[in-house]
């Protein structure tokens, strides 16, 4: 069928509704089989549960988006002792969980602000922000205990099988509407069924996903070694900052959000249950020295989290300042580098920012995200070619980003090469896209008689 062949050669042109029906039939083809092999057994409680996602889905949803959001966290810090560290906790707990099988992995990441979340295939991220505030091993114990929880009791993937349901229906329909429209009106494309975006992995969880993982973690640390008041205090620290400085840390703990409830929780279980196991020490001595390169620029991450508040409220040159005062105490900081850059473009200062994104780029050569925004600075600049460039080298660094194919899409389109960016946009909009770059990217495509 020729039609298939479009997105290689783009020969002859598709209708609309060919092409809505195309994008549904292919997702249902991915979905379905998930959907009807959605049953399985809580590792937790034991009993059955419809859970939309099987095991090696879990692994694979992880593999697909764990890279892009590490990456939007600037990625793994640039410590191999820290990360060995934080990977050497995580061994002690993820061997007496539920599911010590699972490929478990952890790193610290250069985001700023304070929090940690893990993929349901077990990849998990802690950012450098709540390293600085802790203070013992046993409080990053709780934390690691805590996530291994929601990946034990399959919190991720319970969510992710309910957008499946909703999709699957979502997708029926607008087949159906295909169908009976003649394609007159063009319908939005459907995200292929079964891809789940970080941002449904990683949404608040409920209440109850919350009071489980808290359970969870403080048996987990408990039973490997550490005191539950590790637990304690941890809560203790987050609900205190989320107090005391809700302005400067508005992502505090995001996608955990704390409660006096699951304080006072914390504090009964440890003073009742695990009564006999509270005066083990705290490894605090321990924790010091494996994070003491980390604390030696403390000041420059507190500087980069008053800036990011400050970007927050729109007031970029103050941002710009803070920013400024981070790589004064830290010149080769990666993540402050990064943000001066954002905050510059932010302001059209896009060649000022060029100059931080090379530097970004020395400095840490395998991290994505000075080489995308590094794209997006060259595109402003009237560089087609370097940016296409720059967007191909992002690519090779972090492949699977759809955006990417659209933004390769208008560098090609600005260097006047219409054939390669009709290429670029298909198959942007074949990943599912939806919005204004997927409604630009089809207006393009029409008017260049891809598709009527």
């Amino acid at each position: 069928m020729t039609k298939k062949n479009l997105p290689r050669n783009l020969e002859g042109t598709l209708s609309r509704r060919d092409f809505v029906w195309l994008m549904a039939a292919a997702g249902s083809a991915v979905a379905l089989p998930a959907l009807l092999s959605g049953c399985a057994v809580d590792p937790v409680t034991g009993r059955k549960t419809l859970v939309g996602l099987s095991e090696e889905q879990e692994v694979s949803l992880d593999k697909q988006q764990s890279p892009q959001q590490f990456s939007a966290d600037l990625g793994a810090v640039q410590d191999p002792g820290l990360n060995r560290y934080v990977q050497e906790v995580g061994n002690g707990l993820w061997s007496i969980s539920h599911r010590p099988r699972m490929p478990y992995s952890a790193r610290v990441l250069n985001a700023n602000y304070v929090n940690a979340y893990t993929f349901p295939g077990g990849s998990m991220g802690i950012t450098r922000g709540i390293m600085l505030d802790m203070q013992s091993e046993d409080e990053l114990a709780a934390l690691m205990g805590h996530e291994i929880g929601h990946v034990n009791a399959r919190h991720s993937a319970e969510r992710a099988g309910k957008e499946m349901l909703a999709n699957l229906g979502l997708a029926v329909a607008s087949v159906a509407v295909a169908a009976t429209e003649s394609g007159q009106q063009y319908l939005p494309l459907l995200q292929p069924l079964g891809q789940i975006g970080a941002s449904a992995l990683l949404a608040k969880y409920s209440r109850d996903n919350e009071r489980e993982a808290d359970s969870l973690g403080m048996d987990y640390m408990v039973n490997g070694g550490y005191s539950p008041e590790g637990m304690v205090s941890l809560m203790g620290l987050l609900r205190s900052g989320a107090q005391q400085k809700p302005g400067l840390l508005e992502t505090m703990f995001s996608s955990h959000p704390m409660s006096e409830e699951r304080y006072q929780t914390a504090r009964q279980k440890a003073q009742s249950q695990y009564a006999g196991e509270r005066g083990r020490s705290p490894r605090r001595q321990r924790y010091m020295d494996n994070t003491s390169g980390l604390r030696r620029i403390q000041p420059t991450v507190e500087a980069c989290q008053k800036g990011e508040a400050l970007m927050a409220r729109k007031q970029l040159p103050q941002a710009q300042d803070r920013f400024a005062e981070a790589l004064r105490h830290a010149r080769d900081d990666y993540a402050a580098n990064v943000l001066m850059a954002k905050a510059l473009m932010a302001q059209k200062k896009v060649r000022e920012a060029d100059a931080y994104l090379a530097l970004a780029r020395n400095i840490y050569p395998g991290e994505a995200q000075a080489v995308h925004l590094s794209g997006l600075g060259k595109l402003a600049l009237r560089q087609p070619e370097a940016a296409l460039a720059d967007f191909q080298a992002y690519e090779r660094l972090l492949p699977g980003n759809p955006a990417t194919l659209f933004l390769m899409g208008a560098a090609s389109e600005n260097m006047g090469q219409r054939r390669e960016a009709a290429h670029y946009y298909y198959r942007y909009l074949q990943t599912g896209a939806q919005g204004n770059e997927a409604q630009f990217a089809v207006n393009r495509l029409r008017d260049w008689k891809v598709i009527r």
